[in-house]
This record gives C-alpha cells, structure tokens and sequence, in this order.
C-alpha cells in the first residue's frame, strides 16, 4: 500500500478465514479486545457465517453500525447488489480475478475510504 503510506498512513490488514472469526475479530473474545478498523473489506461468500450474515450482525450493534463496509466479492448476482446495500453496506466493489487488478482495486478502495471519505468520529 504504497500510496497510503505516501500519505502518512500505515495500516495493519487483518485477515478472517470465515465470517465468525471476522465478527470475533471486530466484536473481540473473552481473551482478545475488539479491533477498531477504519474500514471493512467484506467478501460475501464465506464459509461458516457468509458475508450478508456479517454485515446484518455489524449494522446491528450501536460499536459498529456506522464502520464503512465495502462489500468486495466476486458475485455479480443484482439480488446480493441489492441485499448489500439494503442491509447497509457503503459500497459493492466486483473482486478482479486477476491479482494486479486486485491490489489496484484495494488500493484505490483504501485512498478513497481512508484518505479523501470524512467518516464520523464515532
């Protein structure tokens, strides 16, 4: 993330295998204290507790309901467009297959998201 990094940002990327270790990760465990992200790259299709599932559990809780969640995935399906938005994601970015086109995206996801977007102080 060479580019945030060139605007005095370091950011620390957590990975979630599935969608409950992601909400373990963002509402914390008896042994581990909540993460406090600037954002939330969510992909729809996880094992466990799917993407919509987590973002329902996120939008519900007064800690995380106004957290930016971009739901990043490979589904093109209007209905998971649709049902994203409804359920309060802040933007759907289609996943590139290819990894060049990947890491532009998440690049470009994360000047905008962390750079130029103002988002509430809490």
């Amino acid at each position: 993330m060479r580019a945030l990094r060139k605007h005095g940002l370091t950011n620390r990327i957590v990975h979630a295998r599935d969608g409950v270790e992601a909400l373990e990760h963002l509402f914390g465990t008896a042994d581990t204290k909540p993460l406090k992200p600037q954002l939330v790259l969510l992909d729809l299709k996880m094992p466990r507790l799917d993407g919509l599932g987590v973002l329902r559990k996120l939008r519900a809780d007064e800690r995380t309901r106004t957290l930016p969640v971009v739901i990043m995935t490979s589904s093109t399906e209007e209905v998971d467009v649709i049902e994203g938005y409804r359920l309060g994601a802040n933007s759907y970015v289609q996943k590139p297959v290819d990894f060049v086109q990947f890491s532009d995206a998440v690049r470009t996801l994360g000047l905008y998201w962390l750079v130029i977007n103002v988002a509430p102080t809490k």
